[in-house]
């Protein structure tokens, strides 16, 4: 076994070989027993926290949790190697390869000038790439696992490329609104109130695609107010000497509208 105990930095190949050791037989059962899908959940959290830590602007932050990714990264391609599929070089070779096809304007013989040019020449080097003939396949590409707000306005995106969109906002406010009513009307036992509120969702999605608003940013930040807000209704509510739980409905609606107009935003 190499010394990994006493070295003065460590890089990628060191990284990869302590995955090695920690798998094998003498090393960590835990790790010996991992799978793809134990895994899963795991790859979606450090890649959230690495979003963090940039929202965060923290570059110390961030080392450290793409340094957890990379972690993640090397464990499901160790698992791979092992059952004689493909490893870290293989994983490597793949995107190397796809960047290099996808941009011909640098590597080849095409020219593209702008971003969008750039963006263009992606998509359709893409659909070439998956065998994508249709752009209903295209949809069907979008990953499943997404959030599911980024996947709708992935669909929404891939659908306007041919078309399929209104030119501007207000044709997307009315689709929202209609969804609402059938929302509404669903709560009455006149439709199905999941499938409704779907729609109502897909739709305002749609409005923020318009307005050049990320869906999942707009929600997180509505919950962080929402969190601020109850934070400071609470807050005054046990100045009083009481609990949430005993003042009535009306009271703690009426603390919200006083605290919502006295710190709009926050």
């Amino acid at each position: 076994m190499l010394d990994l105990w006493n070295k003065n930095s460590y890089d990628v190949h060191d990284l990869v070989e302590i995955v090695r050791v920690l798998r094998a037989p003498g090393g960590c059962p835990w790790d010996a027993e991992q799978t793809h899908a134990s895994l899963r959940r795991n790859l979606l959290e450090e890649a959230y926290e690495a979003v963090e830590a940039i929202d965060q602007g923290s570059l110390s932050g961030l080392k450290e949790e793409l340094g957890d990714v990379l972690l993640q990264v090397v464990f499901h391609a160790s698992i791979e190697e092992d059952a004689g599929q493909f490893n870290l070089n293989d994983v490597a070779d793949g995107v190397c390869r796809k960047l290099i096809f996808r941009h011909p304007h640098v590597f080849g013989r095409s020219d593209a000038h702008s971003t969008q040019e750039v963006l263009a020449n992606w998509d359709e080097l893409k659909k070439q790439e998956k065998g994508q003939r249709t752009q209903a396949d295209t949809l069907d590409a979008v990953a499943r696992s997404l959030p599911a707000l980024w996947r709708a306005e992935k669909m929404q995106k891939k659908a306007a490329q041919v078309g399929f969109d209104w030119p501007e906002v207000s044709p997307a406010m009315d689709k929202l609104e209609e969804e609402t009513r059938e929302l509404r009307q669903a709560l009455t036992g006149q439709g199905d109130a999941l499938e409704e509120l779907g729609d109502v969702l897909f739709a305002a999605v749609k409005v923020g695609r318009f307005l050049g608003l990320d869906p999942e940013e707009a929600l997180h930040a509505c919950c962080e107010k929402f969190a601020n807000r109850f934070r400071l209704v609470e807050a005054q509510v046990c100045s009083s000497g009481r609990t949430m739980d005993a003042v009535p409905l009306s009271e703690l609606s009426d603390i919200w509208n006083s605290v919502k107009h006295t710190t709009p935003g926050t």
